[in-house]
This record gives C-alpha cells, sequence and structure tokens, in this order.
C-alpha cells in the first residue's frame, strides 16, 4: 500500500509532538519564526498546486504517468518539488515552535522517506512523458531547495 505525502507529512507532525511531549513554552521570538516559515511553506506549496490545477494537469502523487503538462514555472522554477519542500517547510516550522532539537528527527526521516519513496518514481514517470525536456529541467531546477532557488543569476532558464 502506498502511502500519500500528505500523511506522511501528518505522521512526522505527530511523532514530533510524541518525542517532545514537555516541550517548553513557544517565545514570541519561536513563534513569530514558526508562523512566518508556515506560511511561507505554504504558499509555496499552494502557488504550485494552483498552478498545476490552472495547466489542468495532474498534482495525484501516485500517477505522475498521467500528467499533461510539465510545470516549470512559477514555485516549480524554484523547486522541482515545492509541494513537498512546503509540507518539509512546515514541519521544520513546527520543530521551531516546539523549541526542541529531536522534533528535527520526523523532519529528516519525512525528506529522507519522500525523497527515496516518492520523487524517484515521479521522476521516472516524468522522464518516461517528457523526455528531453523534463532533463533540461531536472539538470536546471534543484530537486528540493538549494542555490539555484535563491540565486536566479545562477539558475539556467528551462
Amino acid at each position: 500500500m502506498r502511502v500519500p505525502p500528505p500523511l506522511w507529512a501528518l505522521a512526522a507532525a505527530l511523532a514530533q509532538r510524541a518525542l517532545t511531549p514537555g516541550a517548553p513554552t513557544p517565545t514570541a521570538r519561536r513563534t513569530g519564526a514558526a508562523i512566518t516559515i508556515a506560511l511561507a511553506s505554504t504558499a509555496l506549496a499552494g502557488a504550485s498546486a494552483n498552478q498545476f490545477r490552472r495547466r489542468g494537469t495532474t498534482v495525484e502523487p501516485f500517477h505522475p504517468d498521467r500528467a499533461s503538462v510539465l510545470v516549470t514555472t512559477g514555485a516549480n522554477s524554484i523547486s522541482r518539488n515545492p509541494m513537498y519542500v512546503g509540507m518539509a517547510g512546515l514541519l521544520a516550522a513546527n520543530a521551531i515552535r516546539r523549541g526542541s532539537w529531536a522534533a528535527l528527527l520526523p523532519l529528516a526521516g519525512f525528506v529522507a522517506t519522500i525523497d527515496r519513496l516518492q520523487i524517484t518514481t515521479e521522476e521516472s514517470a516524468l522522464k518516461a512523458r517528457f523526455g528531453a525536456d523534463y532533463e533540461i529541467y531536472r539538470a536546471t531546477v534543484p530537486r528540493w531547495l538549494d542555490h539555484r532557488s535563491v540565486i536566479p543569476s545562477r539558475r539556467p532558464s528551462v
């Protein structure tokens, strides 16, 4: 049985809570940082999902072969997986709010799980579907985030 990525994120959030039962009361600084990261993460994931819907292609993670369009603009120009980056960002925000290094462990587990179990499958399907266009996109836009995400002059256009 395949598990939808949002359920992996929910499981990671529950693990964060379980690992930090006596987390200190969040400070205003931690709360502010967590809210900022959560809002940015939600905006990134939401912008990508909306762009997929506007372009008329699927966001269904178990059927990437049904993609009708290769979305490479907007949020998808800074990461090939902005929806997953958004989920990871929400987990990072929760870890910051909880004020515990232990809360980062489920975040790392989420990223590793999605990277190995979900993204590799999606990439194979997109390569088969879009060929050279996907290879150019893959070569120029990072899987998650890196310097190409924040320094546009170093990010070749697709």
